[in-house]
């Protein structure tokens, strides 16, 4: 059944009844929420896609709990597909027979290159939630650029969420972060010009692997050896990852999400919802001297958590063990005891 397009004046009804939902193998249900064509974007620009889609798991009676990740990341959030497999599940921290999980595909969803901000997508998010009847969630679980979203959304909305726990993200982007991130869309921009896209796209994301982890992880995995070709075991892991890449992630639809990082800003003083910060101490994307400024300006900090790690950014993908304490004691706190 074709969806009609939604607008937001409509009551919560009928958006409701213009949402379209199928049934998925990892025991998910696809949800797509139309949007209307008055929807602008921080920019002004209009989004390509015209929906909002998500991923729904476990009982629709039970209290709901947001998930995102990373750019790269989506609504798969469970299963063997799913980005975040070991930490939501059955039976896992985030335990979809306890919660209904919801993830959500950032925008655009189409290989498009848009103006876009964590705030829009926090924007959409929150249409999306109209749209479902859900007024407010149990909790929001955001890593890395999901982080950024949750944050825009407790800024935004801070009564759509009870309790906010944000992972390897800060308020704003650290300078160095950006420099490296610049220098791959210029990598991806060179690409597109001589009709390489997905070259391109490879190269950056070799750049961005060696952001994402930390040199004592890279220094005890990898020989200096070089073989015939003048590549070290590094090297042809890099190239791996970046081939891998680039078979996944549409060129401009990345560069929209990268620029998307860069124009984060959120006020930590207007984030009311209770929250609790994770940081990792080899993060080079996001130092931890940055979450300890964003948690020493939060109203409601609920804790601050640091999770040493080789894997630095990564971190929130390499340790499930350690990160599923964390998560079963944030969804169960109290948020209501850091007023």
């Amino acid at each position: 059944m074709a969806a009609r397009a939604a607008t937001q004046g409509e009551d919560p009804e009928q958006r409701a009844a213009a949402a379209t939902q199928a049934r998925a193998d990892d025991g998910g249900c696809d949800v797509l929420v139309p949007i209307g064509r008055d929807f602008r974007l921080e920019s002004g620009a209009t989004l390509p896609d015209g929906q909002v889609r998500l991923r729904r798991y476990g009982p629709v009676e039970a209290p709901v709990v947001v998930v995102a990740g990373g750019i790269s990341a989506g609504r798969l959030v469970c299963g063997e597909a799913g980005w975040w497999g070991d930490i939501a599940g059955p039976g896992a921290a985030i335990d979809v027979g306890r919660y209904q999980v919801l993830g959500f595909d950032f925008s655009p969803l189409s290989d498009a290159r848009v103006a876009i901000t964590p705030a829009d997508q926090a924007r959409l998010l929150r249409f999306a939630l109209d749209t479902l009847g859900i007024a407010a969630a149990h909790g929001f679980v955001g890593s890395s650029y999901g982080g950024m979203v949750g944050l825009a959304l407790a800024a935004l909305a801070p009564e759509r969420l009870q309790r906010l726990c944000v992972i390897s993200a800060a308020h704003q982007p650290a300078p160095l972060a950006q420099g490296w991130r610049g220098v791959q869309r210029r990598i991806v921009e060179y690409a597109l010009s001589h009709g390489e896209p997905e070259n391109g796209l490879a190269l950056a994301r070799q750049l961005a692997m060696i952001t994402y982890r930390s040199a004592e992880e890279f220094s005890g995995r990898f020989g200096r050896a070089m073989d015939g070709e003048g590549r070290s075991d590094l090297d042809r892991y890099l190239v791996a990852r970046g081939a891998a890449y680039a078979n996944a992630m549409a060129p401009l639809r990345w560069l929209s999400l990268s620029e998307a990082i860069d124009r984060a800003i959120v006020s930590p003083e207007a984030v009311a919802t209770t929250t609790t910060l994770i940081a990792c101490p080899s993060d080079q994307l996001v130092p931890i001297g940055d979450m300890r400024s964003l948690g020493a300006r939060l109203p409601r900090l609920a804790g601050f958590y640091e999770l040493p790690s080789l894997y630095g950014h990564d971190a929130f993908l390499k340790e499930p063990t350690r990160l599923s304490v964390l998560l079963r004691s944030f969804l169960e706190s109290d948020p209501n005891a850091f007023a």
